[in-house]
């Protein structure tokens, strides 16, 4: 079965269309001609964002990624962010060309079917059709640990309580997505809508519901809770992925 595109038309709302236009002004005075293309997920290009709740996600091919100075693409970010409240965060990823035609399950998932072009040509459409199966889960997951300890660590060390809630938010939904991988050949399709994903994962994942509950409660809210008791149950929830992701490998191999 075929992943199709998660946006298929890009419907950004008139309060931020002037934050996506000025971002991509900013950014290409800032780094000129280093910059191939660049991309959007989320709620702001499928017209669904809410102010004061949701955040952007910008993701920028280029050449060379070490051509982009991140102390300046903080900038960047730091100052649009106070000329525009209405986002809770900015974030930017920095991929190549070259990762995105030559990891198709991975940098070419991102591009092809998570994100949508909003300036430059569109690499995805040279990445070939992504079909779903066991490789390509096994594929998708290959970072998923380091990615998980780094969060871990984040909120470990985290001590303001806006931080720590910012960091359980992020640490929830990156549980959350990487429970729906195991579930796409049930499901037949990339969800990015947290709720869709959490009742997938309920329909299809053999893992005890309370988990998952906590896990989309802490997305929801990620203040007042526990942060001790949050990364137990984090631990808990990855353990229990692992363990299926192993299982998926094996039966793979023994099928090989």
């Amino acid at each position: 079965m075929k992943l199709e595109k998660v946006i298929n038309r890009i419907v950004i709302q008139s309060e931020y269309k002037n934050f996506v236009d000025k971002y991509i002004d900013h950014i290409l005075a800032e780094f000129k001609d280093k910059i191939h293309s660049i991309y959007m997920c989320g709620s702001i290009p499928k017209g669904t964002a809410k102010p004061f709740k949701s955040d952007a996600d910008f993701t920028i091919v280029c050449v060379n990624p070490k051509d982009i100075d991140y102390e300046r693409l903080s900038n960047i970010n730091d100052s649009l962010l106070k000329e525009y409240p209405v986002l809770t965060k900015i974030d930017t990823t920095i991929c190549s060309i070259d990762d995105v035609l030559s990891k198709p399950n991975d940098w070419g998932f991102w591009v092809k079917i998570i994100c949508v072009c909003i300036y430059g040509d569109d690499v995805g459409e040279k990445v070939p059709p992504i079909i779903i199966s066991p490789e390509f889960i096994l594929d998708l997951n290959a970072e998923t640990k380091k990615e998980v300890d780094r969060r871990h660590r984040l909120l470990s060390n985290a001590s303001d309580n806006t931080m720590k809630a910012r960091y359980i938010k992020g640490y929830s939904k990156r549980l959350i997505r990487a429970l729906y991988s195991l579930v796409l050949e049930d499901t037949g399709v990339w969800q990015d809508d947290i709720i869709k994903m959490k009742n997938a994962i309920l329909n299809y994942c053999e893992i005890d519901s309370a988990l998952v509950e906590y896990l989309y409660d802490c997305y929801l809210d990620g203040n007042n809770v526990l942060v001790e008791e949050f990364l137990g149950i984090a631990d808990e929830v990855y353990s229990c992925f692992e363990k299926a992701l192993n299982a998926m490998a094996a039966s793979r191999t023994s099928f090989d």
